[in-house]
């Protein structure tokens, strides 16, 4: 989130057949950014020259906005699920429950670091 383009951001951990566990970041850009992925490895080395290599995301998945509960809290959960490809479960107190099917395309379309 400490990149000016972003304006909001949740991380996952997903399973990962390489290294037992990926790191997947779901971001939400500040109006007039445009996603691409020369974008999301620009974020990518922000996260390793700010943090450290080790919370590199192997994935950045740009969405118009994240799952959240009626008062506001990230549905980490169904972003874990969704990563994984896992049947979501309950979402009835998602705030907008079509964000979910959006996240989900857009995922199914993220290019990932090798």
């Amino acid at each position: 989130v400490s990149h000016p383009t972003v304006a909001e951001a949740a991380v996952v951990g997903a399973k990962d057949e390489t290294t037992g566990q990926a790191i997947i970041a779901y971001v939400t850009l500040r109006g007039g950014n445009e996603p691409s992925t020369a974008h999301g490895e620009e974020l990518r080395k922000h996260v390793a020259v700010h943090i450290g290599a080790i919370a590199r995301p192997k994935t950045v998945i740009f969405t118009p906005d994240l799952p959240k509960t009626r008062s506001g809290k990230i549905m980490r959960r169904l972003l874990r699920d969704v990563a994984e490809g896992r049947d979501l479960g309950d979402t009835t107190t998602l705030a907008d429950a079509t964000v979910v099917d959006e996240i989900r395309a857009r995922a199914a379309e993220a290019p990932q670091e090798d």
